[in-house]
């Protein structure tokens, strides 16, 4: 493996010397006593560290470290310097300089500054990596589909990325709202920042306050350090707070406070904080009849709702199936099974023809499991569920209510509860999984699981 490169610039051939013999084992060294032939140096070799002379009769090091800035602002540099001036460090750390050198120096001083200025080097290079590889993953490219409904949204996601404008996601479970989310931020100015998710259903609400303002020590019984919520995670990126809608009305009237005033107090302080965040806000309620309801507020509504994006639920995007259903494939296949190449007609004409209550979430599990499970090299017919290949299998309790000539009312409680029923039994008692197949939250599931009697796992029957 090539060893790293180490350019030193300096007038004094005794400072160059002692450093090529204190760094020569472990790195390869180029020198030059001109700064103009150290720009140049820099200009056409892979050098990924700079020891500059701050005094040097030709251009002084603060010239040539705002001159390497100006080419390139990722190169590491440490200032050397004979005099231990502060106010000139103070200057070149300003500009950009990673640390700086006083002559004469001690040699296990500058081995550890140089080993620490190529490890931070290092995880900046790998920083920018991971910065890549989500920005890739994460892009608007990365949103499948040819429809009308997703055409739509690809047009609003062009226009407010760019902006600082709150959006308001909305859709069934399932539909992508996080990807959404993702893809602004992503898209945004504020891609160097952190995205911060927060899962309003998952957090109980006697800990939301301090999962989203954060807390003071000894605020309460737990608080054994102070802890910083996400409200300052996401200081000068994005926050997303996924089923907004699962929020406590005191919870919401702060939220309201904090996107109003940008500031924030941690429980069990009185510091205002100052935060710069874009939010995205997403649910799959019904905000407006939570408001007319009084269980959502008002005025938050209308403080989330500027850019309001409506994903689609699957079974109204048929021409999109069979392009995400290849999608997971190649996603998933080269991971899970190799050997599985393609999705034949049948097959996918009967994903098209399938309702989809669990949306795109739910065809990504499909393929997931067939891949998992089969044995071919082309997925068949056979190798889906039964449900999904036999159309009209999953509207058998639909028919059968329909047929005992019930009231309304009666019939719709009778047909929630068959169907919450037969998704328990599909998802072995797995509630989360249970919430995500019906298309709603944990905490609505478990509503309507109190309101029917339905008891939980074992509890099959009516």
């Amino acid at each position: 493996m090539p060893k790293r490169k180490i350019l030193i610039i300096d007038d004094e051939p005794g400072s160059i010397e002692a450093f090529r013999i204190i760094l020569k084992d472990d790195y390869e060294i180029l020198s030059t006593n001109s700064a103009a032939e150290g720009l140049r140096i820099i200009a056409r070799d892979d050098v990924q560290l700079v020891l500059l002379d701050i005094v040097m009769p030709e251009m002084d090091g603060i010239e040539v470290l705002r001159k390497i800035r100006e080419r390139d602002n990722s190169l590491t540099v440490i200032m050397v310097t004979a005099t231990k001036s502060i106010k000139t460090a103070v200057e070149a750390m300003k500009l950009g300089a990673f640390d700086y050198l006083s002559k004469p120096f001690e040699v296990n001083e500058a081995k550890l500054i140089v080993s620490k200025a190529m490890q931070s080097r290092a995880l900046l290079q790998e920083l920018e990596y991971l910065r890549a590889e989500l920005k890739q993953r994460y892009g608007i490219g990365n949103i499948i589909g040819k429809s009308k409904a997703i055409k739509e949204v690809f047009q609003t996601l062009n226009k407010v990325a760019p902006t600082k404008s709150t959006v308001l996601i909305t859709g069934e479970s399932g539909t992508g709202k996080e990807l959404i989310a993702q893809a602004i931020h992503f898209t945004s100015p504020r891609k160097d920042k952190p995205i911060v998710v927060v899962q309003c259903a998952a957090i109980p609400e006697t800990l939301m306050e301090s999962e989203l303002f954060g807390h003071e020590k000894g605020s309460f019984t737990d608080a054994t350090s102070r802890k910083l919520g996400k409200f300052e995670l996401a200081d000068e990126g994005t926050l997303f707070l996924d089923e907004i809608g699962e929020m406590s009305p005191a919870v919401q009237a702060k939220i309201l406070r904090a996107l109003e005033e940008q500031e924030i107090t941690r429980v069990g302080g009185t510091k205002l904080v100052s935060v710069d965040i874009r939010l995205i806000a997403a649910t799959n309620l019904d905000l407006k009849k939570a408001v007319a309801e009084g269980t959502f507020r008002k005025d938050l509504y209308y403080r989330i709702n500027v850019v309001p994006i409506a994903l689609a639920p699957l079974r109204e995007r048929k021409e999109d199936i069979a392009l995400l259903a290849n999608y997971f494939l190649d996603k998933h296949g080269k991971e899970i099974n190799p050997k599985v190449k393609e999705i034949s007609l049948e097959a996918l004409e009967a994903l098209t023809n399938y309702s989809w209550p669990g949306n795109i979430r739910e065809l990504e599990n499909i393929i997931e499991r067939i891949l998992t499970l089969t044995s071919r090299s082309r997925v068949l017919p056979e190798d889906l569920p039964r449900d999904i290949r036999e159309p009209g299998s999953q509207d058998t309790a639909a028919g059968s209510v329909a047929s005992e000539g019930l009231p309304l009312s009666e019939a719709v409680e009778r047909l929630e509860k068959e169907m919450i029923l037969k998704a328990i039994e599909k998802t072995s008692g797995m509630l989360s999984e249970t919430a995500k197949q019906l298309g709603v939250t944990r905490r609505v599931l478990s509503y309507k699981m109190e309101s029917l009697g339905i008891k939980g796992k074992n509890s099959t029957k009516l």
